[in-house]
């Protein structure tokens, strides 16, 4: 449904607002913080539609700083009983909902410094317990209702969004698989992607001068990314499910909370690991061996944070060990190259996972657990900024080993500002900020792929030119 209105005061087309009222609405029903003027808010508040939402938009901008917003439940309490679907949009009693947003237009700075748009914690956590309890127009976090916009997605319960998405495919998929979807995190591929990136690039790396890297091998190590990171949340989850019922991001994981009990966990565990080790036969004998030995790490980082100021660094060790076994797998063994190039990958996770530490610091210090970003406290940045220094000499030192061209290096040293701009831009003390910069690293990723791919490729060019030459 489009809006056909204009905001007040704002001189902006109904359709330019109506993108951002639909992602406002869209990220209070994932539970996501986002900023955004207060013509969009006002925007959401003119359709009659999602009157639900723009009583709770204009509750929320009319609240004070001294004032502190009501509970969820009672929200959700207040919305059930005077609902407002049925009211027109220009009636006297939706008017005086948009009236608050409507006098604060030219002082939108002081409405949103007030109280954030973000429904988060308890409030977050409380939602969504409730979300399949009632009937699906008060829903505003049922999978069904992904568009609140469109009046009869929003209506009728029947209806289902075809999406591609993990999350809409963890939604989509029966109740009965779903904690264990959860388990493995399957709604959050960050972690697949963190671990198998860094596999790319090694196996890009040892590919023959002038060739694209092994699609089969590609394959077999993003399968098998997939399986050994679901494998991990299971152990790290078996470890620490008493710590995560004192943490708010992850009191509600199907180990901690009880939806699953430790032998489900355990018959889960050994699935994901039977294919991981059926993945890892197709190769080498070498690799095999190394492959195996890499149980080790996995079952210890859990211990790290209990003992040690530095369970990045041990993360950082587990998590890139897919490096040692891609390089192994194409060339046999373990080449002096490769060490400067596994140095760097465990480095960037020490930079992106201290980052993602910093949204648990506060919890984690009531709990006893350790971590680099209380470690490095206020002085994390100077911190990182040394770890990203580092990383970019071990890829410059892999690259020159290799005799690598410059898509290489160009790809360094995007890589580079991209960590230096990540590093002291992020807010440490904006927990969505921090997820988000956590998150920006599979594109960081994919960029680098990119650049020692086209770099091997030329090298054979490069080669023949120098032939030329001397002949």
């Amino acid at each position: 449904m489009c809006l056909e209105s204009e905001s007040v005061g704002s001189g902006r087309p109904a359709q330019f607002l109506s993108k951002k009222a639909m992602r406002l609405q869209k990220s209070l029903f994932w539970g996501l913080s986002y900023s955004c003027s207060l013509s969009a808010r006002t925007a959401l508040c003119l359709s009659q539609d999602v009157s639900l939402i723009g009583r709770l938009s204009s509750r929320v901008s009319h609240s004070n700083a001294t004032t502190r917003p009501m509970a969820l439940s009672d929200q959700y309490n207040t919305l059930q009983s005077s609902d407002v679907y049925d009211r027109k949009p220009g009636c006297s009693q939706c008017y005086r909902f948009k009236h608050p947003l409507l006098l604060n237009l030219n002082n939108s700075s002081k409405v949103c410094s007030n109280f954030s748009w973000s429904l988060h914690k308890d409030r977050l956590t409380q939602s969504r317990f409730l979300r399949n309890s009632k009937p699906c127009r008060y829903n505003i976090h049922s999978s069904r209702n992904s568009d609140l916009l469109h009046t009869k997605k929003l209506m009728d319960p029947s209806i289902r969004c075809l999406t591609l998405s993990p999350k809409g495919i963890l939604d989509a998929s029966p109740k009965r698989i779903q904690p264990y979807l959860r388990l493995i995190r399957f709604d959050k591929p960050i972690g697949t992607l963190l671990l198998y990136w860094p596999c790319t690039w090694s196996i890009a790396m040892a590919a023959t001068p002038g060739h694209i890297p092994d699609l089969w091998l590609l394959t077999l190590f993003g399968t098998g990314a997939f399986f050994m990171r679901g494998a991990g949340c299971i152990i790290n989850d078996m470890w620490d499910r008493d710590f995560d019922k004192k943490v708010e991001r992850t009191k509600c994981r199907p180990l901690t909370s009880g939806e699953l009990s430790m032998f489900q966990g355990l018959v889960c565990l050994g699935g994901m690991l039977s294919v991981s080790l059926a993945i890892l036969c197709q190769l080498n004998m070498f690799s095999i061996i190394l492959g195996a030995s890499s149980m080790i790490p996995v079952i210890l980082y859990p211990l790290a944070k209990r003992f040690t100021y530095w369970p990045q660094a041990m993360l950082g060790v587990t998590l890139n060990w897919g490096v040692l076994i891609a390089w192994s797998a194409i060339t046999g063994g373990l080449d002096w190259p490769v060490l400067p190039l596994y140095t760097a990958c465990v480095v960037y996770t020490i930079i992106y996972d201290t980052i993602y530490s910093h949204q648990d610091k506060y919890d984690d210090m009531l709990i006893g657990i350790k971590s680099t970003a209380l470690k490095f406290g206020d002085q994390s940045k100077y911190w990182l900024s040394g770890f990203a220094t580092t990383m970019v000499g071990g890829l410059v030192t892999t690259g020159v080993m290799c005799d690598q061209t410059w898509p290489y290096f160009t790809a360094v040293a995007c890589t580079c500002g991209h960590l230096f701009h990540q590093v002291w831009s992020v807010d440490l003390e904006n927990a969505d900020d921090c997820a988000t910069k956590f998150r920006s690293n599979s594109k960081l990723g994919f960029l680098m792929f990119i650049g020692v791919t086209i770099g091997t490729l030329m090298k054979a060019t490069e080669g023949e030119d120098e032939k030329e030459k001397k002949n």
